[in-house]
């Protein structure tokens, strides 16, 4: 649990201070009854009241621990869901991606996630696809129309070398571009998000942590997937510092549904986000409640308060 004024906190030094307080209270009215005479009286009534001339005490430190902490201002973290946003696919299509340790070969298996994650995203979501070789092509826009996406996948070819940055820029760029704001008619940016593959190292281009440097300025996490057995995947330091600098996720993938697998998570993933949410009420509440509970048990108990 987070707190929105944590310094407030401090005045659960009051508690210790309160309890110190009480203890003292009690130990001067014992020495006030050891003057009463009629020791046989005093024993019953002590007897009768026990522990439970505490509880009234109890209550009323409950309260104040509860009030003090609303007064912080207390926060939990909960998965809100996301009415629309950009995602944008950059997958490489160098030569590398021929190779078959995965089957039917590394660019089919991508081609299979690809359309995992187009089918996961809530309908209102835009997504885009970047292909990156040598060069880079934006081969789709974001847009909600999912079946050119899953056209433009299909179309996706193997040639060149590797320009990863290049191909992040690119993507960065799709994910930036304002839409039109339906309701008010005026242009607007959405949540964005990239999901990176690549099976290499960047063999051409910019440098791809430069590039994440940006994304992580303009609050763009990249999700980045090493495509090929671990160990086996020799860009997968890079793509684990790309994820690391924008705050993203790094996901190793080794076969073909494992990587379909991860692509399906993170269309779930992306539908929500975890966002603040105040729960002052709730700690006022139950302290408010608490407060009137040892009230009650101080009059039932002896007519006062404790």
């Amino acid at each position: 649990m987070d707190f929105a004024a944590p310094a407030l906190l401090a005045g659960l030094a009051l508690i210790p201070l309160a309890l110190v307080v009480y203890v003292v209270a009690q130990r001067r009215r014992r020495r006030y009854a050891v003057r009463y005479t009629n020791v046989d009286v005093l024993a019953s009534v002590a007897a009768r009241a026990g522990w439970l001339r505490h509880v009234p005490a109890l209550l009323a430190l409950l309260a104040l621990a509860a009030l003090l902490v609303a007064l912080a201002r207390p926060q939990r973290t909960v998965a809100a869901e996301v009415q629309a946003a950009t995602v944008v696919m950059v997958t490489d299509t160098s030569g590398s991606m021929r190779k078959t340790d995965i089957a039917p070969d590394r660019l089919g298996a991508a081609k299979k996630a690809a359309h995992a994650l187009a089918a996961k995203l809530p309908r209102d979501f835009r997504l885009g696809l970047v292909s990156f070789g040598t060069t880079v092509s934006q081969l789709v826009e974001p847009t909600t129309d999912k079946a050119r996406v899953n056209a433009a996948v299909e179309a996706l070819k193997i040639s060149g070398r590797t320009a990863m940055g290049d191909g992040l820029q690119r993507g960065l760029d799709a994910a930036r571009a304002p839409v039109t704001d339906p309701t008010t008619g005026l242009p607007q940016r959405l949540p964005a998000a990239i999901v990176l593959l690549s099976d290499g190292v960047s063999t051409v281009g910019r440098d791809p942590l430069t590039v994440a440097a940006g994304a992580r300025r303009l609050k763009i996490p990249v999700y980045t997937v090493a495509l090929g057995q671990p160990g086996r995947s020799a860009g997968a330091q890079t793509l684990q510092e790309i994820a690391r600098t924008t705050r993203g996720r790094f996901y190793q993938a080794g076969d073909a549904q494992r990587l379909t697998d991860i692509y399906r998570n993170l269309g779930t993933r992306f539908s929500t986000r975890k966002e603040k949410q105040e729960v002052t009420s709730a700690f006022a509440g139950g302290g408010l409640v608490l407060l009137l509970a040892g009230m009650v048990a101080a009059m039932a108990r002896g007519g006062r308060l404790p």
